[in-house]
């Protein structure tokens, strides 16, 4: 493509992320006005599970449907479904439409965040990448800051309806952009030489990954513990039917590939760390430290800046210094963060140690910034274009199941350490409310002998949830270093020209 038509489909595709992206922390913002206004307090957690099921599902689907069919329709149809379910959710009377349109939103929003990398894969070499990186990791960091503001502002000055509403206009606008300049780097084959498209795959990945995901967000209950085995049973079948496949949705060559196997079980571990740790910092903040809400809430901005500063030098370092140390730098500053936070859950129950939580979470960003595009950037320079969005969507889907394991996990730790808690100090957990101990903080008007026992139960809990983030980011430092010891820039000039060679070795 020319450079105007691709500065114009890069803007594009930075407006389609910026929305997915800004999605979550916006729709949270309005949750409690939303809940007053429709009720429905006991499905609160079906607006966000419902959208994050479908679009985690719909990753690598997206990502090989691209292959098939080229970017732009994919694109189209993905912006579609996310601009209807906005609308649609916006429009909700009860909140059990809003959860079916926010899944049906969901349905899109799985296709433009691996489109979004995909494309720009297909659009820039592996040094324009990394020049590049720090604008769409800029975009991560602003929606992250932007969100809750806008989402405040939004319900305050107009209704929560317009947190929905408010997608429409810039969706449009980076469709027009993307559908007028976009041009397909790689000539789609059509009729006779057009690959079959994998419907028994298909269907056996979506069923997998649905039974795996609601099975996570049960863990601890029997119908979760069978989800998941299902989950398990089904991926094994699609195993044996992709072995067989002319063209599989789920290409297996890619993870005989040293390098793919080990950013993909990278990005499960690092982002079960990283994810199944900080969507705890909040309820450690008001519980344990005593500060408030919106103080609580504060304690993560050092995390989104500094991941996304990172992202931008650690891009930029990518050509002078090899993928694999700078991965290695970021998982090293990973464990230091989650050992800081370790330590400060076990010694600490005062607000005076915010600041070093902050400063935590700000290394815990540095080494998510650090090794998450230099990974990204590796793969996709070493696999043929044709499997360019299975590839980048598979990497993609491994981040997303090892934040929606981590946040599960955790939660089923961190419940059964406060109920072994509650119980070595001889209280009945049936008597005790989690809406009571999120106000049980240090600077909390109740100061009974009991009140505070059960604070330093959770505390105890969350000291133990904060070990496993440790020990889950040493295993995915340990992942890290197996990943091969090549340049990015002789890897992206040695890229096989089919899949048969990609599956080769590293």
């Amino acid at each position: 493509m020319s450079s105007k038509r691709t500065q114009v489909v890069t803007i594009g595709i930075m407006l389609s992320l910026f929305m997915a992206a800004i999605e979550g922390t916006v729709v949270a913002t309005a949750m409690p006005t939303i809940i007053a206004e429709l009720g429905g307090l006991k499905h609160y957690s079906w607006v966000f599970s419902a959208y994050m099921l479908t679009a985690t599902t719909m990753v690598p689907l997206y990502g090989k449907l691209s292959d098939i069919y080229g970017r732009r329709p994919i694109f189209f149809i993905s912006m579609a479904l996310f601009l209807g379910g906005s609308m649609l959710s916006g429009l909700s009377a009860s909140m059990g439409q809003l959860i079916a349109f926010r899944a049906l939103q969901g349905l899109g929003a799985g296709g433009l965040m691996p489109l979004a990398f995909i494309m720009i894969g297909d659009m820039f070499t592996f040094e324009q990448r990394a020049r590049m990186q720090g604008l769409f990791s800029g975009v991560w960091g602003v929606a992250s800051i932007i969100g809750p503001l806008l989402g405040g502002f939004l319900v305050d000055r107009l209704t929560w309806h317009w947190v929905f509403y408010v997608n429409v206009a810039p969706g449009l606008f980076a469709t027009l952009l993307v559908g007028s300049a976009w041009r397909e780097q790689v000539q789609r084959r059509t009729g006779a030489d057009r690959p079959a498209v994998d419907y028994a795959g298909t269907v056996l990945l979506t069923a997998a990954i649905v039974a795996l995901l609601l099975g996570l967000f049960q863990l601890g209950t029997l119908y979760g513990t069978l989800l998941i085995i299902s989950a398990g049973v089904l991926f094994v079948v699609l195993m044996l039917v992709e072995r067989r496949a002319a063209d599989p949705v789920l290409p297996l060559a890619l993870f005989r590939q040293r390098l793919f196997a080990v950013t993909t079980a990278q990005g499960l571990l690092a982002s079960w760390s990283m994810f199944g740790s900080t969507n705890y910092v909040p309820l450690f903040g008001q519980a344990i430290l005593g500060v408030s809400a919106t103080l609580a809430g504060v304690t993560l901005t050092p995390m989104s800046l500094s991941w996304t500063a990172a992202s931008i030098i650690g891009s930029r370092l990518l050509l002078r210094l090899g993928y694999r140390t700078i991965a290695l730098a970021g998982m090293a500053s990973l464990i230091i963060g989650s050992l800081l936070m370790a330590y400060l859950t076990a010694a600490t129950t005062s607000a005076s140690a915010l600041p070093l939580v902050m400063f935590s979470l700000g290394l815990m960003g540095v080494g998510m910034g650090l090794s998450v595009p230099a990974f990204l950037i590796a793969v996709q320079s070493s696999v043929p274009r044709q499997m360019l969005g299975a590839a980048t969507a598979g990497v993609q889907f491994s981040r997303e199941i090892g934040g929606t394991v981590g946040v599960s996990i955790m939660g089923v730790i961190l419940a059964a350490g406060l109920t072994a808690n509650l119980t070595a100090a001889g209280i009945d957990t049936n008597t005790v409310a989690l809406d009571e101990l999120i106000n049980l903080g240090p600077q909390s008007t109740a100061a009974s002998v009991l009140d505070l026992a059960v604070r330093d139960a959770l505390g105890g809990a969350i000291h133990n949830l904060f070990l496993t983030s440790l020990a889950v980011a040493v295993l995915a430092f340990g992942v890290t270093m197996l990943a091969p010891r090549d340049r990015i820039a002789r890897r992206s000039q040695e890229v096989p020209a089919n899949i048969s060679e990609a599956s080769g070795g590293d």
